[in-house]
């Protein structure tokens, strides 16, 4: 499919875009359309200004936490040791029932 089966292109205007790893992008953007202010750089993912001298700075990432890290962010160790308390006793009952229903039915 050709230029003449498609129409004209629309007049580009290529802008150059710059992130913190001095990576330089340079999009193509029609030129009745307003060009952002900033780009994704296709390299790193980091965004890119139109301002060589002063990039955007990269985003701030958190390191990965682990469930138990959001836990200790909700709860207190004294949470933590009442909750596993409560279990304890919870599986230490339901064993005994099972040892005693056993033992009733001559298999212990």
């Amino acid at each position: 499919m050709g230029e003449a089966e498609r129409g004209e292109a629309a007049p580009r205007v290529w802008v150059s875009f710059y992130c913190a790893n001095e990576h330089e992008t340079r999009p193509s953007f029609a030129s009745d359309v307003a060009v952002p202010d900033q780009w994704d750089c296709p390299r790193c993912g980091f965004p890119a200004g139109k301002d060589s001298t002063n990039p955007p700075a990269p985003p701030k990432t958190e390191p990965y936490k682990t469930h138990l890290a959001y836990v200790k962010e909700r709860r207190t160790d004294e949470d933590g040791q009442a909750i596993l308390d409560e279990a304890l006793a919870k599986l230490r009952q339901q064993r005994a029932a099972v040892r005693a229903a056993m033992q009733s039915a001559g298999r212990g």
